[in-house]
């Protein structure tokens, strides 16, 4: 079995004093984070900063203390094994770009609106995870 890794974070804005989350839509149609692949001599921190910056225009502070791994087979890849590295990320006072090349779309959502839209338990998971650690 072969091992992708890639890096992300939970990107997340505050409006009115409520935190918005930003939830990405994929050219296939998935709903998720921002996040991809580590390039040659990149740390986690830099590759999720990167893909942040190309995916949806923005560059977020990272928020200390949150990491988080997930790994989950590719149903579109039989025989490969996706590993993601989640961080947490706030920003302000940026519009979201999202990349027409990969992305069919990027919204902010309430915590309610996008554990609706996320396809997947383990990105629910991350979700919930950095939603307890902001309001911990």
């Amino acid at each position: 079995m072969r091992l992708e890794k890639s890096c992300g974070a939970v990107v997340f804005t505050r409006t009115n004093e409520k935190i918005q989350y930003v939830i990405i839509r994929s050219v296939s149609g998935d709903y998720g984070f921002p996040k991809g692949h580590m390039e040659s001599g990149e740390t986690e921190l830099e590759t999720a900063l990167r893909e942040i910056r190309e995916e949806v225009g923005i560059v977020p502070t990272i928020i200390d203390g949150f990491r988080m791994e997930v790994s989950y087979p590719l149903i579109r890849k039989p025989g490969i094994t996706k590993h993601v590295v989640f961080f947490l990320a706030e920003y302000s006072g940026q519009e979201l770009c999202p990349q027409q090349s990969e992305l069919s779309g990027a919204a902010l959502m309430t915590y309610g609106d996008a554990l609706r839209v996320l396809p997947y338990a383990e990105t629910e998971r991350v979700l919930i995870e950095a939603d307890r650690f902001l309001h911990r």
